[in-house]
Formats: structure tokens, C-alpha cells, sequence
């Protein structure tokens, strides 16, 4: 007989999994319209109340290549302040379960985050992030794979000096947007490199949204048979097929069990306009339109793993609510269906009800609980065409 227990099918799946939020930065970063300091505020703040405890707050890079990030230490301030501190205990919330993380692709971002660690307001994680495919790193980084390497092998020596911990970020597995097919076991290798060199955890990346289910599943399934520990793995997916769902549900059967996402699905390649005015960025998009791209959506991905049973420590109609409100913000739909359409209710939706069933069933001398007719066999045979 075929085994219809889900976690007996998929022994290594999680039962419990941490779903981090980098709404404020990744989300953000591909928005053409400055997203007031007030509002990141209070995204910030209300994804913590909301149950996130591993947030990306902002990018430590040059505001001249991306001017959205002008307002980073405002923000890193307002999160180690003391006002929000007495907010997150009034709500019973242990602040030193936040990890509040920055993006530092260069050491210069770094050295910036030292600086702002000394003055009481760093955070507690940076990101670097590599390709395996070359040219798509030199397109984020401007460096070759050699010299970046040595230049995060510097930067996670300063960075942990300072007690903060760094996050390598492997990109590319899946393919590139300018290089093409990659070989997944580059990034099984670059993954050994970063915790070589001293990464605290590393974030598996798919950037353009080039992964498929079975290929998610086989390299995570690589990496956790070489690095087993589940702590040390990020799963990242970003959304241009509409299947990255898929991904979440192929990472997890490999065992991976922490996860990021944004609300309404936001995010992409860092933009090349804001406002009226041309910016740096990195470049020109490698979308075909860049309306349509982004990370998956935390309101969907959290319902996915809601409706699954797996625990995950997240007020989940709080953060329906939050994405009803990031639509109006960024004014546009955002890319989330369970945000529109909410959870799957046990106790349905009786208000949709039609008048009359109770009545009609009396009418015709049924039970409340009839569902076939009474003449009929207690259980259905099928006829031999059917059969086994």
C-alpha cells in the first residue's frame, strides 16, 4: 500500500522552521520611488511585533549607487533605541532574540558597520554574497572571484573582531541571468569556502528565480550531506515563473529549515531610477520587465507553511494585514494571493450559505448528516474496469 504519511515520505522535513523578512532591504532595494524613512520604521517594527526575529534592516553600501538606503544608520538607530526596546518588552518580546542584519557587499560597508558598532548602533549579522558564475559577480561586486574572496576573508576577520557574525551568500546555483547554465556543485564548494574563511551561516540564493523543484531538491540535498547541520543554511528564493513555492516545498523536503521571503513578493535587482532621476545601481535590469520580479511572498509562504502544521512562530493574520498595507505604501497590487484571499478556514465561510438546506433535507425525510441515498450500499463497488 502507498505510504500517505507526508513526514514518513519526507523523513528529513522540518516540523518546526524560522522564516527570516528582508522586506525593508532586499524588498525595497528595487522599488523607483523613495519609501519614506516613517514607513520603514514602522515595517520594521511591525514585523518584529508580528513574530520575524531575524530582519534585514537595510544595505551599508554607498547611498550614491542606491540612494533608497540614504536613511540606514536613521534606522539601525530607531531599532537600538529605547523606545522601541520598551515596546518589544511591553509586547513580551525578548529583544535579544532580534537579529538585525545589514548587507555589506564590500569591505568599505563593513568597515562602516564597525564604525556604527562602536557608537552602539551596528547590527548583529552582515551579508557578503559571491557568484559562481563570474561575470554576474563583477556585475554586483566589480571585483574578480579571486579578489573578492581575499577581500571577505579580510571582512569576516574585522567583522567577528567586532563581535558580529557574517553570512556568505552563494548565488547563481541554479543558473545566471547573464552566464547561463551553472554547475551546482560550484556552489556546494563556494558554500565550503565561505565557513572556511570564517562565515557564521551562508544564504543559498537563487537571484533571478532560475530554480526548479528537482533542482532545489538535489543540491540541497548535496549540501546537507556534506554539511548536515540544518543552522547553517538560508534558503532564497526570488520569483519570475511563478513556481517558487515549489522551491519552499523542495527545500524542505531536503530538510532546510530557515527561509526568507518579502511581504507582497518585493524586490529584485537594485534600481537604476528613483523618483524623477536616474540612479547608479548596478546597471542595466536583466529582466525583460521589471514590474514583474521579486522574492517570494512572505504572506503566501507563510499561510504554505501555516496550512502544513509546521510551526513557525509568526502571527500570520497580522502579516496579511501587513501586506494590505505595503500595497497602499508602495502603491501597486503586490504579487501575494493569500493576502487577497486569506487563509483556508476549517470552519469555512457559512455566511456564503444558501437558505433553506435544513428544510429541504427534512422535506424529503433525510438525516441531518445523509450525504447518499438510503437504498445505497454502505460502501461504493466499483465495477471490474476499476479494479487494481
Amino acid at each position: 500500500m502507498t505510504e500517505y504519511d507526508y513526514w514518513k515520505i519526507f523523513p528529513k522535513m522540518p516540523r518546526k522552521i524560522k522564516i527570516g523578512d528582508i522586506t525593508i532591504r532586499d524588498g525595497l532595494q528595487h522599488e523607483e520611488k523613495f519609501i519614506s524613512t516613517a514607513a520603514k520604521k514602522f515595517y520594521l517594527e511591525e514585523l518584529i511585533f508580528a513574530g520575524c526575529r531575524n530582519i534585514e534592516v537595510t544595505n551599508l553600501g554607498s547611498p550614491y549607487l542606491m540612494p533608497q538606503f540614504a536613511d540606514a544608520e536613521e534606522l539601525l538607530a530607531h531599532l537600538r533605541g529605547d523606545r522601541f526596546k520598551s515596546k518589544c518588552a511591553r509586547k513580551g518580546i525578548n529583544y535579544d532574540d532580534i537579529v538585525l542584519t545589514c548587507i555589506t557587499i564590500r569591505e568599505t560597508a563593513v568597515d562602516r558597520a564597525i564604525q556604527l558598532r562602536e557608537k552602539g548602533i551596528g547590527p548583529d549579522r552582515l551579508l557578503m554574497m559571491v557568484s559562481t558564475e563570474e561575470e554576474h559577480h563583477f556585475a554586483n561586486s566589480g571585483c574578480t572571484l579571486p579578489q573578492y574572496w581575499k577581500e571577505a576573508e579580510r571582512s569576516i576577520k574585522k567583522c567577528n573582531d567586532a563581535g558580529m557574525k557574517m553570512c556568505g551568500t552563494v548565488s547563481t546555483i541554479w543558473g545566471s541571468p547573464i552566464g547561463g547554465a551553472t554547475d551546482m556543485k560550484d556552489a556546494v564548494e563556494f558554500t565550503k569556502r565561505w565557513l572556511e574563511i570564517g562565515a557564521y551561516d551562508i544564504e543559498h540564493a537563487d537571484h533571478d528565480g532560475s530554480a526548479s523543484a528537482p533542482d532545489v531538491y538535489r543540491y540541497f540535498a548535496m549540501i546537507m550531506d556534506e554539511i548536515p547541520n540544518p543552522e547553517f543554511h538560508i534558503a532564497h528564493f526570488h520569483e519570475t515563473k511563478r513556481v517558487a513555492s515549489a522551491s519552499v516545498l523542495a527545500a524542505l523536503h531536503a530538510g532546510i529549515t530557515h527561509f526568507e521571503a518579502t511581504l507582497g513578493g518585493l524586490g529584485g535587482q537594485p534600481a537604476n531610477f528613483l523618483d524623477d532621476t536616474p540612479v547608479k545601481g548596478t546597471g542595466e535590469y536583466y529582466y525583460k520587465d521589471h514590474r514583474y520580479v521579486g522574492l517570494v511572498t512572505l504572506e503566501d509562504t507563510l499561510v504554505q507553511i501555516d496550512e502544513m502544521g509546521i510551526e513557525h512562530g509568526w502571527d500570520v493574520d497580522r502579516v496579511l494585514w501587513l501586506g494590505k498595507q505595503m500595497e497602499r505604501t508602495i502603491g501597486r497590487r503586490l504579487r501575494s494571493e493569500a493576502m487577497l484571499n486569506g487563509r483556508t478556514l476549517k470552519e469555512g465561510h457559512p455566511q456564503f450559505a444558501r437558505a433553506g438546506l435544513k428544510k429541504k433535507k427534512e422535506q424529503a425525510g433525510e438525516g441531518a448528516d445523509q450525504n447518499l441515498p438510503e437504498e445505497w450500499g454502505e460502501k461504493a463497488v466499483l465495477p471490474e474496469r476499476c479494479l487494481p
